[in-house]
């Protein structure tokens, strides 16, 4: 008997894998990977912690269809939670089918996000799913409906718990039992539920409602700024923004950079048409965050990444004059 774990490295993840491999079945994790979260390395340190293999899937060109269109909405920011649940435990039920195994467990608590944990939200992401049934919650089994695992004797429902709301007491008091000391916060590791992070893909989507997972990657870096519906100019912070930014420079976009003083590489990615004043705007931003902010001129190089650089004078644009970062 075999069971597939949605895991993301967090407590209640490893506490549900515990709780049912100590009832002598076979757990196989797996863990979803977008630009937006999964993928990190404390969470394989982990499961090589509780001696299960893992699987790393990477879904993000089918997640950006349920970014852009949830059934169920958005949490307080670009967090489609509902829906993102539904759709990764429809995915794990994939990936069950495909390898063997029996039934999926999850590490999520009743009641521990509002919105997204109470019992109707596990209903409609059961439902989403297309596994209901097969869908066990170890922390919280004793507060809901049966599973066809307890129901047909593959698991012993007394030895789960009735665990809710979201105090962690009871988790934390489970890990000490267990010998679990290595765990993230609660915070969480979604970019999706960041505030700033989010304004800058809800901006991204409306200038590029067919955005692709790669374009989303230089929301993560920089200051940004916006250029009317037609342009964002990303500035890199400091030396390893800058590389970054070179990295996910594409072929149609430019990139600035001061020859004379140290400063910051900047990335200027259209969704529209150009218009003149396009590149001395960018390139009088870049020398702003320069050693040449404080001069009345600056040389600006500006290239795109198969095209020849070129020079160009500018003025650093003044402090008062600086657009709002988004």
């Amino acid at each position: 008997m075999k069971a597939i774990s949605l895991f993301s490295g967090g407590l209640d993840s490893q506490l549900a894998v515990c709780l049912v491999k100590r009832q002598g079945i076979e757990v196989e994790a797996v863990n979803f990977k977008a630009p937006f979260f999964g993928g990190d390395q404390k969470m394989t340190q982990a499961a090589n912690d509780l001696n299960i293999s893992l699987k790393t899937i990477d879904i993000s060109e089918e997640y950006m269809d349920v970014l852009r269109n949830p059934k169920y909405g958005y949490g307080k920011n670009m967090n489609p939670c509902i829906d993102c649940h539904g759709f990764m435990i429809r995915k794990a039920g994939e990936y069950m089918q495909e390898s063997g195994g029996s039934f999926i467990i999850t590490g999520e608590v009743l009641g521990q996000r509002p919105m997204g944990q109470n019992k109707s939200a596990l209903g409609a992401v059961d439902k989403i799913s297309g596994f209901r049934g097969l869908i066990l919650r170890p922390l919280s089994a004793k507060l809901l409906p049966p599973t066809i695992p307890e129901e047909k004797g593959w698991i012993d429902r007394e030895k789960l718990l009735d665990i809710s709301g979201r105090s962690r007491v009871r988790q934390m008091e489970l890990a000490a039992e267990l010998g679990i000391t290595d765990y993230p916060s609660p915070a969480g590791g979604c970019l999706l539920t960041m505030e700033n992070y989010s304004k800058r893909l809800r901006h991204l989507l409306q200038l590029r409602p067919e955005a692709k997972p790669h374009e989303t990657e230089v929301l993560k870096h920089g200051r940004h700024f916006r250029l009317d519906s037609r342009a964002i100019l990303v500035v890199g912070r400091k030396a390893t923004e800058n590389e970054i930014l070179l990295k996910l420079a594409d072929p149609d976009d430019y990139l600035f950079k001061v020859t004379t003083h140290p400063g910051p590489t900047s990335l200027l990615r259209y969704f529209g048409d150009p218009e003149p004043d396009d590149i001395s705007w960018a390139a009088s931003i870049t020398a702003r965050y320069s050693d040449a902010a404080n001069l009345p001129r600056a040389s600006v190089k500006v290239w795109q990444p198969k095209e020849e650089p070129r020079v160009i004078e500018i003025r650093p644009m003044p402090r008062e004059q600086t657009p709002v970062t988004v």
